[in-house]
């Protein structure tokens, strides 16, 4: 069929499939893309807050490597689609749930996707603050803004760093890649150097790694380790759930299905785990320097002083445009656009999501370890992984891993079904979510579930796993009742 025909309203130039020509990343771009994602001040946060919720630093690396070993499964399953067929995530989507119901996982995880650009851009722009503190001399936080809980220059850096990002949507994904694989090397140094200082101020690794566990006999949690440990290698695994979705949106650009396999085990975990050694050492370290574990390095950076600590800061800063913009603002801008995509671009999509990034309030999500690991990374990890059962249970188990690409961008093609929505997807979806969400509500403080106890809070605990297993054997069943299934 003819794309290019102005009645298309399912196609415009960047949901098309990707050309040959375009099909110029090699596997050591990937692991690029990835290690430059990975070194990143939330995933440093991430195995930092296990610090801070009592596990050890062995206990802390080895929930990072397992949930990362974990979601790389369903990251190389759906990659898959990207790189054999060229479509991004949200038309991919159109094969499992219609032309119409895609829009339905586009938009969950697009705005997961905002919640996370919020959060880098909060991140950045506190970079940009305690640089600037640490230059004059003094706090520059500023009296707080009434009904935001934070201070007018925490807003004004927040806002600056936010203006300074949308230079780059204009940019497009090859120059995140050249962004990525240049950055990537520069950051390990930094990191190093984190790690170098943690090791001289603590007298060594041995103090560190010594350090008991709050799970330990006599510690505060003493006979819950098996109990907690589920439920953090869960959210562990939810910290890539929306890349694991929307991984499609860079495969589609290898050059070979090696390619990008290759690449993301490259990229992926044993990355993470370094980062996650990294986080631990320095944050344990960060007991015994200052009695408290520190899991913000931002926060530590003005803790610590000096002129290597303006360096860190402006590479945290750069960090964080390229991490955000690859991870955070590519599958959004996508999602977007689906919705409408004779009106809305990839740039239009990008504008989109950087607004809502700022209306989310992102520091709400990171006042609390708590909140950040067991309420944001385990909540959205029950919303995406029933969509993520679904579209490996549909492309893998039902149609073998074949698309009629023609058909997603046609109205009337093999994946129209209803009126352009599939009826099984949607229920699958439904009940993906539906066991997980009082568990949700009990751990985001809601007053009406402060009594939501067991089985709920249990099913919560194992949520994205809870999730993709359930839609996944909902829809399969439902398709193949239906006699439905085949491209």
């Amino acid at each position: 069929m003819d794309h290019d025909q102005a009645g298309n309203t399912l196609w415009n130039p960047d949901l098309a499939p990707t050309a040959p020509a375009q099909r110029t990343w090699r596997w050591w771009h990937f692991a690029a893309l990835w290690l430059g994602m990975v070194i990143a001040v939330p995933g440093y946060m991430l195995a930092g807050g296990l610090i801070d919720q009592g596990l050890s630093a062995g206990q802390a690396v080895w929930a990072v490597l397992l949930g990362n070993l974990i979601v790389l499964v369903p990251m190389l399953l759906i990659g898959h689609a990207g790189a054999r067929w060229g479509v991004p995530y949200a038309v991919l989507a159109r094969a499992a749930f219609g032309w119409r119901g895609a829009r339905l996982p586009a938009l969950a995880r697009a705005i997961v996707a905002c919640g996370w650009y919020g959060i880098q851009t909060w991140i950045g722009g506190g970079a940009l603050l305690t640089l600037l503190g640490v230059m004059v001399g003094k706090s520059l936080v500023g009296p707080m803004v009434p009904g935001l809980g934070i201070g007018v220059g925490q807003l004004l850096a927040f806002a600056a760093f936010w203006a300074m990002q949308l230079l780059f949507v204009t940019k497009g994904l090859e120059a995140v890649r050249k962004l990525e694989t240049w950055t990537a090397p520069v950051k390990i140094v930094v990191c190093g150097l984190l790690v170098w200082w943690a090791l001289n101020k603590a007298g060594g690794l041995g103090p560190i790694l010594h350090a008991p566990s709050a799970y330990d006999p006599g510690g505060a949690k003493a006979g819950r380790f098996w109990r907690d440990y589920g439920p953090i290698v869960t959210a562990m695994s939810g910290y890539w759930g929306t890349l694991a979705l929307n991984i499609p949106d860079f495969t589609r650009f290898a050059r070979s299905q090696k390619d990008q396999i290759v690449g993301q085990v490259a990229g992926l975990p044993g990355p993470m785990a370094l980062m996650a050694t990294l986080s631990v050492i320095t944050t344990s370290a960060t007991v015994l320097i200052f009695g408290k574990a520190i899991w913000d390095p931002v926060a530590l950076a003005g803790n610590i002083g000096g002129v290597g600590v303006l360096v860190g800061l402006l590479i945290i800063s750069l960090d964080t445009v390229s991490c955000n913009i690859a991870a955070n603002l590519v599958g959004p801008a996508y999602d977007f656009s689906t919705l409408w995509p004779s009106r809305i671009s990839y740039r239009t999509g990008g504008y989109i999501t950087a607004a809502l990034g700022a209306l989310i309030m992102p520091w709400k999500l990171l006042e609390s370890t708590q909140g950040y690991i067991f309420v944001w990374l385990t909540g959205y990890g029950a919303l995406l992984g029933p969509v993520a059962g679904i579209l490996i249970a549909d492309y893998w188990l039902l149609r073998r891993a074949r698309l009629d690409v023609g058909a997603l961008y046609d109205r009337a093609g093999c994946y129209t079904y209803l009126k352009g929505w599939n009826p099984a997807a949607v229920a699958a979806f439904a009940v993906g979510v539906a066991p997980s969400l009082p568990g949700f509500l009990k751990a985001a403080g809601l007053p009406a579930a402060a009594g939501i106890g067991a089985p709920w809070t249990g099913l919560y605990d194992y949520a994205w796993f809870v999730g993709a297993g359930i839609a996944a054997a909902v829809y399969a069943a439902a398709m193949k009742a239906g006699g439905e299934g085949r491209a």
